[in-house]
This record gives structure tokens, sequence and C-alpha cells, in this order.
């Protein structure tokens, strides 16, 4: 009797009682990844809406550092002093971009809201239906004036395509983010942690610009700020890269 009623009970709801608590788990595992992010979000000031709880739980589960796929790059030079890196000089190479642009009053605000959208993008909301997979760092270009004493309020949010999707990237649902191909660049990168936001990042650029021996060189109003870890890491690995005159 006992088996007839546990037998009748699985097929009045399609599922068995190890299923149901599985799902139960999954449901509170995507309950509390998005109450963590809706909590970091308010800090920056930025709704964290409950359409983004699955895509949260998908790059969370996917977020392994043996899966992530580092932006390829020829090292041309590093310049140390007294054995600690000041700098690196690398080339990039041609490549495809998922990039979005976000004008928001604050910078902390234009690149969560703009990660978010670049995260549904990566997590099946595009024309393959796939999960393309976590390549690392998101960068950010941000500008300044002239005289590189305050920072412009529209930021470019940009995703580098995984070396196999670069010959055809798959289409974006969100109308708001553009496939664009960046020419071959080289960069002066230099390494930092913490916060990003209108005064750190400034204070990195004029740190960089004193350190490198020919900063007129590179663009005096273009930068890219490369995040290494997600805007709700508390202690997060950046770079700030400035961009060689072509």
């Amino acid at each position: 009797m006992a088996e007839e009623t546990a037998d009748s009970a699985y097929h009045s709801n399609g599922s068995s009682p190890d299923e149901e608590a599985a799902e139960r788990m999954e449901d509170e595992e995507q309950e509390r990844l998005l109450s963590y992010w809706q909590s970091v979000g308010r800090g920056h000031q930025v709704d964290v809406p409950r359409e983004m709880a699955e895509p949260i739980q998908q790059l969370t589960r996917n977020n392994n550092p043996q899966e992530r796929q580092t932006i390829p790059f020829t090292l041309i030079q590093r310049k140390e002093k007294l054995g600690d890196l000041l700098y690196e000089k690398r080339q990039y190479g041609k490549a495809k971009w998922a990039c979005i642009k976000m004008k928001e009053k604050q910078y902390e605000q234009s690149i969560c809201l703009g990660f978010m959208k670049l995260m549904r993008y990566i997590c099946e909301q595009n024309s393959s239906g796939l999960y393309l997979g976590i390549t690392i760092p998101i960068v950010t270009i941000v500008h300044t004036n002239e005289s590189q004493s305050e920072m412009r309020q529209s930021v470019t949010v940009a995703y580098y395509l995984p070396e196999l999707l670069q010959d055809e990237p798959p289409h974006p649902f969100d109308s708001d983010i553009i496939i664009e191909e960046w020419p071959s660049t080289i960069v002066y990168s230099r390494s930092f942690r913490g916060i990003t936001n209108e005064d750190s990042i400034m204070r990195e650029i004029n740190l960089l610009a004193e350190i490198l021996e020919s900063p007129e060189l590179c663009l005096q109003d273009t930068f890219i700020i490369a995040g290494y870890t997600n805007p709700a890491a508390a202690n997060r690995h950046n770079e700030i890269w400035f961009l060689q005159r072509p």
C-alpha cells in the first residue's frame, strides 16, 4: 500500500522526492545568490532585478578559475624597480568584443549595469542559445579631459568573445549590445586592487603617467580599466591600461 501511495505521488507531480529536494535546494541557492548580488548592488546604488537570478546562478556555477579564458597577448616588456613590477608593455591582437555603452551618474553604476547586460548575453540570451563562457578581463573604456583631471560620464563595458566564437559571434538579443572588431593594440598595463570609481581611476591614471618614460606616445584622453574579478567582489584585481597611439 505504501509503495502504491509513493508511486501515485510520483506520477501525480512528475517528480520523485529526491528530485523535489534537489529542486528546492536549487531554488534556495538561486535566492541566496540573488539576495547577495542585490545587497552588493544597493551599495553601488544599483537595483538588481529578479530576472538576473538565473544568469547569476549560471555564471557562479561556471566561474571556476580553470574554465576562464584569458585574453591572449604578447608580452613585449616588463618594467621593474627594486624587484617590484611597475608596468608591462603588451600587444593584443585584432579581436571581436561584445560592447555596451553606459552613461550612469556614477562609474560604479555604469559597470554594474553594463556587466549585468553582458551576463545575460553570456548566459544563453544570444542567437546560439548556449552559455558562451567567461573570458577575463572584462574591460571598461573610460574617457577623460585632455589634462587628465576629470573623468567623463560615458563608458563602454566590453566582453572578449572566446576564441571559438571569434569568427561567428552569436547575435545578442539585447539591441544595446554591439559586436565590435577592435584593431591590434599595444598597451601599457599596471595592476591595482580594490574598488574602481572616479577617484581611484584618476589616481591610477596619474600614477602610471608618472611612471612611463614617454606617456605622450599614448592616447591622452582614452584609457581602459581591466577587471579580473566581478563587480560584486570585495577586493577586486584590476589593471589600468594606457593605449599606444596607432
